[in-house]
């Protein structure tokens, strides 16, 4: 609203609202630091889970940032920014999503103490840009190479990765599947899809029962019970047309007058699609995958030829079978040749949990491969579930870059003590922000201690010390939650891929930097004239606009 000659000229809707100045950057800080307090408990090997429960009573029992973030239902804008980070880290790594919301959450924190004192938020942004480029070639510096045949290595960054996550039953034989998974799935040239890797999810017997396929697992039936449930030797044929008789493609009406040629029309019927089975056959394939339909009849002639045969299997399926079987996805009836068809050792229909799935195994060298997960309940299944993806991301981004940092806080300390050094070197007032920024970094082992259980003032001056010290392994000095003490990550196994850390930090600086940029918080009035609760109403109410049936959560 402005005024001229003590007349008010509305310039916004009524219903909007505007928050200006200190206040729009207090309750976009308040909403910010919300959001990452709500994930911090569930931070390291001895973090908390939310148990999360949705409008329609579904419940989700996790550790892991970004499901947390993802089921609550956050409303306030600067709120979702800090969910974006989260989704950002899955999508790009695959782990360290609650790290990087928590060190956002810190750095907006640091720089709200600095905004108290009148440093001007652009200052505060162009250090904290500073402080993030630094950050990046220092964790360069201190990372390790490892190779993609160090399975060992391998084998504890996926061990690290599902720390906390529910899996510490079968940790061992979950790690040993991921590594196994990715080496095999992994190209020539160091390249890996994790989509070639899929997962199914069984409820029923214990987390040991948990195994991986060679080959692929389809959650499919046959189509007729006297085709055989096993087929050995199988010559494959992966089909993307459908297996029965073809529609015309405008709308036609056929006119019958007589019961002869109604006769003659299904006998045409009929030939046509033995005439589309005999091209099966005639591949010498004994395995068919098709993604479309199989018609009745086509089903009874394909029993007949003893040819084991599947409908409708999923685009992604078929994909992933191409890559562990080494046929070809043929796309016309015509276009079936003995060249197409891949090979497996052994096709079966087996029983899981209560359900007939499809086991394609003994691939000679398959490049796309299964792991089933089972476990006791639903959500035990479903949080196994989340843990391999998490360990499975983490592996693939190790054996891409080749390089890895230790794990247990050391990296945060390591960069909090050079960016320190980095900020006396700098000076002006840029030196302010730079050395918030390293203060706010020290969050992760602090968070790490209070999970714990620890005093986190004790462990940071001795992690601060063991650093302090110099010495080859200075920079690998973490926090053992276990014993209470600073310890040799290295030594200790806890390692992580050093994307984990880099990509943490430069997405927590940006969304920081952009969040305190916001001077002016314009919202629209809500639909329906309900107005809405304003910006400083929902900071003060947490941040969390409306967390669907979560009372209490914060």
């Amino acid at each position: 609203m402005s005024s001229l000659g003590g007349q008010p000229i509305f310039i916004l809707k009524e219903g909007s609202q505007r928050t200006r100045g200190r206040d729009a950057q207090g309750a976009n800080i308040s909403a910010a630091k919300a959001v990452a307090s709500a994930v911090r408990t569930t931070l390291g090997p001895k973090g908390m889970d939310k148990m999360l429960v949705d409008t329609i009573g579904d419940v989700v029992i996790t550790n892991d940032g970004v499901t947390i973030l993802k089921e609550m239902d956050i409303e306030h804008p600067a709120a979702k920014m800090m969910v974006e980070i989260a989704k950002t880290q899955d999508d790009e790594v695959g782990d360290g999503t609650t790290t990087a919301v928590v060190v956002a959450g810190e750095l907006l924190k640091r720089a709200e103490d600095l905004l108290e004192q009148d440093v001007h938020p652009t200052v505060i942004a162009h250090g904290y840009r500073m402080a993030a480029d630094k950050a990046q070639e220092i964790l360069k510096d201190i990372a390790i190479d490892v190779k993609p045949t160090e399975v060992e290595m391998l084998r504890k960054i996926a061990d690290t990765a599902m720390t906390g996550k529910g899996a510490e039953a079968a940790k061992e034989k979950l790690t040993d599947l991921v590594v196994k998974a990715i080496t095999m799935v992994a190209d020539a040239d160091g390249t890996v899809d994790t989509d070639f890797v899929k997962v199914e999810k069984k409820v029923g017997g214990s987390i040991e029962a948990s195994e991986i396929i060679e080959g692929m697992i389809v959650d499919k039936e046959r189509v007729h019970p006297a085709m055989p449930r096993k087929v050995e030797n199988a010559r494959i044929l992966l089909l993307n047309a459908a297996v029965e008789f073809k529609k015309t493609e405008v709308d036609a009406e056929i006119s019958i007058t007589s019961p002869d040629q109604l006769q003659m029309f299904l006998d045409e019927e009929e030939r046509m699609i033995r005439g589309i089975v005999d091209k099966v056959v005639a591949s010498n394939a004994n395995v068919l995958f098709c993604q479309k339909g199989i018609d009745d009849i086509a089903q009874h002639y394909l029993a007949k030829a003893g040819i084991f045969a599947v409908r409708r299997v999923k685009k992604s399926d078929m994909e992933k079978l191409a890559r562990a079987t080494g046929a070809s996805v043929v796309s016309s009836i015509d276009a079936i040749a003995p060249e197409e068809l891949g090979k497996a050792g052994v096709v079966e229909e087996k029983k899981v949990s209560g359900e007939e799935m499809i086991f394609v195994t003994e691939c000679e060298n398959p490049k796309a491969v299964s792991i089933i997960i089972r476990g006791g309940t639903e959500h035990v299944v479903d949080e196994l579930d989340r843990a391999i993806e998490d360990a499975l991301r983490v592996v693939s981004v190790a054996v891409e870059d080749k390089k890895f940092v230790a794990g247990g806080g050391a990296p945060e300390i390591e960069l909090s003590l050079r960016l320190r050094d980095y900020a006396a070197s700098v000076g002006g007032r840029a030196q302010l922000a730079i050395e918030a920024f390293a203060n706010a970094l020290e969050i992760i082992p602090r968070t790490l201690a209070e999970n714990a259980g620890l005093d986190p003032i004790d462990m940071l001056v001795a992690l601060r010390a063991a650093h302090e010290k110099g010495g080859k392994n200075a920079r690998f000095m973490g926090l053992n939650v276990f014993e209470g003490k600073a310890d040799d990550m290295l030594k200790a196994g806890v390692v992580e891929p050093l994307r984990v850390k880099t990509q943490a930090v430069a997405s927590a600086a940006e969304a920081a930097v952009m969040i305190l940029r916001i001077d002016d918080v314009i919202a629209a009035s809500k639909m329906g004239g309900g107005g809405g609760p304003s910006p400083e109403e929902m900071a003060a109410m947490g941040g969390m606009g409306g967390m669907g049936g979560m009372p209490g959560m914060m």
